[in-house]
């Protein structure tokens, strides 16, 4: 079983998971707690998030692949927002204290939808430098295993340049 998840669970349903979920794959959306009030309501989100995903990764550990399907472990996503609104040079260091093998899905694919023009600092798409810097912050932290948009870096055809520079 795959538990698709907002990465803002409480422990305790989190642990009434235990034994029934394989891959847990939590949002993780903010490394600022101001900036994930303001923008999506929720108080001390840098602390449930790190529990969270310390409690689901006690439980399934690093993701295991049997060729290219999951079977088990944790597997992150974080959605890049323009002006890195979503203080990625917070969040990785996060991440990467968790287990250095976690994976990170690094999304580039932000675009303003619905009342996003409410909040001048999400009026834009993400820039690809801004992805870039997402994955240089991941790689810089101690973080592994990236994925761009869900691919390895090395299969990406998007941004070659930028495959290069993460590697280093």
């Amino acid at each position: 079983m795959v538990w698709n998840c907002g990465g803002y669970e409480s422990l305790e349903a989190l642990r009434l998971l235990e034994g029934v979920v394989d891959v847990y794959l939590p949002d993780a959306k903010y490394g600022d707690d101001e900036t994930a009030f303001a923008l999506s309501g929720c108080r001390d989100y840098t602390f449930a998030l790190d529990e969270g995903l310390r409690e689901m990764h006690r439980q399934v550990g690093d993701l295991e692949l049997d060729g290219e399907l999951a079977v088990r472990g944790l597997l992150v996503r974080h959605l890049v927002l323009p002006y890195e609104a979503a203080a990625p040079a917070r969040l990785m260091p996060l991440l990467a204290a968790i287990s250095p093998a976690l994976w990170m899905n690094v999304m580039s694919q932000y675009r303003p939808v619905y009342q996003a023009s409410l909040f001048p600092i999400l009026a834009r798409a993400a820039q690809p430098a801004e992805v870039q810097s997402a994955l240089l912050l991941a790689r810089r932290a101690g973080l592994r295993n990236l994925l761009m948009d869900g691919r390895p870096l090395e299969l990406s055809i998007a941004q070659p340049d930028l495959i290069a520079t993460v590697r280093n």
